[in-house]
Formats: structure tokens, C-alpha cells, sequence
């Protein structure tokens, strides 16, 4: 998933959908590449399972899959709970008083 997100067009579709559900031609507009560039990031993110997307006629809609963003953002949480407890107790032993060692 984040292979996927590390592209900025990738990333830019992701932003775009988070607005709500587009055509490919709808997320192909603003960025400056062909089509089949476009059907190639989206085959990535949809690979990822941060995008899914369905085919009526000749018009495919994406959408941006909750549960994956979910999934990431538990993820990115617990190491920010883990870095914050290790910096908590760094803190805790930088403000203990030292003791004066004895010769």
C-alpha cells in the first residue's frame, strides 16, 4: 500500500477520490499524461486495495477504499504510539536529578 502511495500522481488520484467518485477520464484530466499512464497508477492503487472501481458501459468509476486507509492509519498510530513512549521515557531519564558518583 505504501509503494503504491509513494508516487505523487498516485498520491494526487488518491486526494482527487477522497472528494468523492470519479471517471478514469475524470481523474486522467488535470494530470499532465496519456491515458494509458493514468489506467497503469490506477491498476497500482487498485492492486493495493486503496481503489476500486466498476465498468458501466463505456464509463469506469473509482472510488477510494475505506478500509485500506484504515487499515494504513492503524498502522502509522501504533509507531506513533511506540516512538511516543520512547521519547516519553527518554524524557523521564534526562529529568531524573543525577546523583553525584562517589570516588
Amino acid at each position: 500500500m505504501f509503494l503504491a502511495l509513494a508516487d505523487p500522481t498516485r498520491r494526487a488520484i488518491v486526494e482527487r477520490l477522497g472528494l468523492g467518485p470519479a471517471s478514469v477520464s475524470d481523474l486522467a484530466r488535470p494530470l499532465a499524461m496519456s491515458m494509458p499512464a493514468v489506467l497503469q497508477h490506477l491498476q497500482m492503487l487498485a492492486a493495493s486495495g486503496l481503489v476500486r472501481s466498476e465498468k458501466t458501459g463505456r464509463v469506469r468509476t473509482c472510488w477510494i477504499e475505506p478500509e485500506a486507509l484504515s487499515l494504513a492509519e492503524q498502522w502509522i498510530n501504533a509507531r506513533r504510539i511506540g516512538w511516543q513512549r520512547r521519547l516519553d521515557r527518554l524524557a523521564d531519564y534526562l529529568e531524573e536529578p543525577k546523583s553525584e558518583e562517589k570516588p
